[in-house]
Formats: C-alpha cells, sequence, structure tokens
C-alpha cells in the first residue's frame, strides 16, 4: 500500500544521529492489517502525514515527529538503509536481531518497499509498531494521552538492546519535546513541534544511570561505557596502536551503540561521539581489536560520529570539539603524530569501500583543534557558547538568549543557506548560531561580527 506521499529530505533548523547491505526478511506469515492512516494523495504535506498516522494509531503528534526527527532530522536519505539496515525516516529496521520493518507490514499492510522508500507509508508504519508496543506495555487510553507515559514504549521502539543505551534513546527524544522542534523539509514546509515540559515515565528504565553509573568503567575520562557484543570485536591486539580512524555512523547515536551490541552487528568502534552535545560513549576497549575499518583494524582506534555523511547539520561545533579532545588524549596516549598520515577518514584506509566521513567533514577545522590550533586560522575563533549557539566571539545582540554574553560588539544577523560556507577573517566555517528570526521560528542564523550583511547570504 502506497501513501502517495513522495520521498522527502528535511533540512534542518535546529540541532538539540557505512551503508549496511539490504537484509529483506521474509514476514513469517500473512499480513493481517489493523487500521492503517488513509491513503495520502501526492503532494500530501509531512505534517499532514503526521497528523493522520498519529489519528489512526492513537500515538502522540509530537512523539512521531521528535522520534523522527531524532533518528534521521526527518530525512529519508534517498531510501538507503542506516548502518543497522534501518530505512526512511522514522528508521523500520530490518536485521536478524531487529524486525520493525516486517512488523509495521504485519500491521499495516502495507509492502516493504512502500515502507522503505515511501515517506508516508514509513511514518504510518511506525505509528503502528509504536502503538503495539504500547499495548504490550499495558497502555490504556488514558495512558496513550500522557506524553510521559509512552517513555518505555520509545526506548524499546529506538534500542531494544541493554537498558542503558534504550535510556540513551528515550532521552534523546524527551529532550526534543522539552526544546521543541523547528525544521524545513524539501520544497520549504515548515514542521514543528512546541516544546514543552514532559515529565518522562521511565519505568523499567528508571534505575538505570545513563549519564553517570557508566564513566566509571570507561577509558576516557569523561566517556560513558557501554560495552560492545563480545562477538563483534577481537580480544587484544595484534599490533601496536599507530592511527585513529574517523567514521560516521549513518544512524543516531543510540541507535548505533545498539547496533554494536546486536550479535548480528559483526561490526564496532571504539567510540561514538553524540552530535548534540559532543558526549562520547566507550563501547570497546583500547586494547582490543575493534571492527571498524578492516585493513587498519589491527594498529587503530575507531571513532564513530552521529549523522549521515550528505547533511553536514550533524557536525556541530560540539561534535568537533569533543572529538578533536578525545583525539588529542588518544595521541598522547599512544605517541600518534597528530598529523594526516596517523588520523584519518574512513575512507582513506586502504581495502575500505566506505564513503565517510565524507564531502562535508571539515577537516581543517578538525585538524586544527585536534593540534590545538583553536579553528586553524589567524582570525577571530569560534568559542561555544550554552548547547545550540556557535559564534566568533562574545557580541550582545537584542535576544535575550545571547544578551549576557560578555563583549562590547553589537552584531549584525543573516540568514545562512544550510551548510553554505561563510568567509570570514581568514578561512571558512559553516558555522550556524540559533536564534529566533523575525519570522518568530528558528532558522540557520550567522552571527556577522563585522557589523555588516555577509556578501552572497540572505537576509531574514
Amino acid at each position: 500500500m502506497s501513501s502517495g506521499l513522495p520521498a522527502r529530505r528535511a533540512r534542518t533548523a535546529l540541532c538539540a544521529t557505512a551503508v549496511a547491505a539490504a537484509l529483506a526478511l521474509p514476514l513469517t506469515g500473512p499480513p493481517s492489517p489493523a487500521a492503517a492512516a488513509p491513503s495520502a494523495p501526492p503532494g500530501t504535506s509531512l505534517t499532514t502525514a503526521f497528523a493522520r498516522a498519529a489519528e489512526a494509531h492513537d500515538v502522540p503528534r509530537d512523539l512521531l515527529v521528535a522520534v523522527g526527527y531524532g533518528e534521521t532530522r526527518l530525512d529519508d536519505h534517498a531510501g538507503l538503509p542506516s548502518q543497522d539496515n534501518g530505512y526512511g525516516m522514522m528508521h523500520l529496521v530490518s536485521n536478524p536481531e531487529r524486525h520493525t520493518l516486517e512488523q509495521a507490514a504485519r500491521l499495516t499492510g502495507a509492502s516493504l518497499a512502500d515502507l522503505r522508500g515511501d515517506t508516508g507509508a514509513n511514518i504510518d508504519g511506525a505509528a503502528a509498531v509504536l502503538r503495539a508496543l504500547a499495548d504490550e506495555a499495558g497502555l490504556d487510553a488514558a495512558d496513550r494521552d500522557r506524553l510521559g507515559a509512552w517513555y518505555p514504549v520509545t526506548a524499546r521502539y529506538g534500542a531494544p538492546g541493554s537498558r542503558a543505551t534504550a535510556r540513551l534513546y528515550a532521552d534523546a527524544v524527551y529532550d526534543l519535546l522539552a526544546d521543541g522542534v523547528r525544521t524545513r523539509v524539501d520544497g520549504g514546509e515548515r514542521v514543528t513541534v512546541a516544546p514543552r515540559t514532559v515529565r518522562p515515565e521511565r519505568g523499567p528504565y528508571a534505575g538505570t544511570d545513563a549519564d553517570a553509573g557508566l564513566a566509571a568503567a570507561a577509558e576516557y575520562p569523561s566517556a560513558l561505557w557501554n560495552p560492545a557484543y563480545s562477538g563483534n570485536y577481537a580480544a587484544g591486539r595484534d599490533s601496536a596502536i599507530t592511527t585513529v580512524v574517523v567514521h560516521v555512523t549513518q544512524g543516531s547515536y543510540a541507535g548505533s551503540i545498539s547496533w554494536f551490541q546486536n550479535p548480528s552487528a559483526q561490526v564496532s568502534a571504539h567510540y561514538v561521539v553524540r552530535s548534540s552535545d559532543g558526549q562520547i560513549t566507550q563501547t570497546v576497549r583500547e586494547g582490543d581489536t575493534a571492527w571498524h575499518a578492516r585493513s587498519a583494524n589491527p594498529y587503530s582506534v575507531g571513532v564513530e560520529h552521529e549523522g549521515y555523511v550528505d547533511d553536514p547539520a550533524w557536525f556541530t561545533d560540539a561534535l568537533y570539539r569533543s572529538s578533536a579532545a578525545l583525539t588529542r588524549y588518544l595521541t598522547d596516549k599512544y605517541g600518534i603524530p597528530r598529523d594526516r598520515a596517523h588520523i584519518v577518514g574512513h575512507s582513506e584506509v586502504p581495502g575500505n569501500d566506505h564513503t565517510d566521513p565524507g564531502p562535508n567533514w571539515d577537516w581543517a577545522h578538525y585538524m586544527s583543534l585536534v593540534q590545538g590550533d583553536d579553528d586553524g586560522a589567524t582570525g577571530t575563533p569560534f568559542p561555544t557558547w550554552g548547547s545550540d549557539v556557535s559564534i566568533r566571539q562574545g557580541p550582545t545582540t537584542d535576544s535575550a538568549r545571547v544578551a549576557s554574553l560578555p563583549g562590547p560588539t553589537t552584531v549584525r544577523v543573516a540568514c545562512q543557506v544550510h551548510g553554505g560556507l561563510v568567509e570570514y577573517d581568514g578561512y571558512s566555517n559553516d558555522a550556524w548560531s540559533y536564534l529566533p528570526d523575525r519570522g518568530g521560528y528558528v532558522s540557520n542564523i550567522f552571527i556577522d561580527v563585522d557589523d555588516a550583511w555577509l556578501p552572497g547570504v540572505p537576509t531574514c
């Protein structure tokens, strides 16, 4: 069943997650369709698709959007699967251990092809799976009206492995509900979730400390410890550590950690870095051989970065800085030269066929951070203020969010094209700050400390 809604890609406006081979598993029985969202005509908006699916399956619309945004930034990635073989904006998964794609087919009657490639069917399928999980958890109609009650359901949907990983996933979704989502998809449509205060009802995940208790076991001081399945790496090393390999997860942070815990994965990495705030999780001991880069496995440490190679919005300043600090730690610890011969991308390792970290990865910026040169230029650096504002220096503006910043500079604000490079004071950068524009929503905004509109950058 096709919803008629074309595949879509999102162009994000707010940051708060190696393509696997297709594993099209057969259904275990004939479909027994539940109530599916009515078929949507061609050209139906994404907002309408979320509303239809939410109503059909009695799932909160805002939860659906937050789950999709956390998984893919509402980008279907042209139908290509994620690292753990998840498809579409809602990341319906088909691998030997997880079958939400097949489950969605049974529940809605949609074909596997439509669930993989049609955005409306993908959203409807995810809503059906969430509702089925809610029924298994015993949520009645009154419970389903409370966003907080969906926390354990969300955890099981996104990361059914360890409880710690599931909590990382669900916490990220509920952070999005608290912060709100404001994004644009192709064609200019705005998809929003209004910020609200939600008290997560964690249930069986309440005793899982995803942020503190796991840290003591990690080797890198600020990392969490969430180990990969023992069959997804080799104990010990055959060679000295001489290289750091940079990867992009092709999936979400918690989803990638969960994949490394999946016995069918046969892959792992030593560390994973989160996009929104740079949080780091260690999944394999540095003294063990993670399976991440084929020929380089024996002599390298693999560092995964949350995101997709085709979307630069995942590569935040927080991610770059946190990863660079980790790489500095590794190079100091193992005497690795801080150069591009020893800090390489997955695509640069001999015998590999992967493309990550891809053309959107800013190697000049990253290496300058690793080498301790701030932003790698003689110009004014971009310090970070808060969790989602990147600026060159400490200006003041009329915005309540940054009015307390030190510094006398009064700035002008220009809307930056998503992912476009801005030239300033000796080098390029595609960083943006998130401040309210004149339309009342959050968009990609660049702080112009020269107090002049940047050439070629559209105004708000």
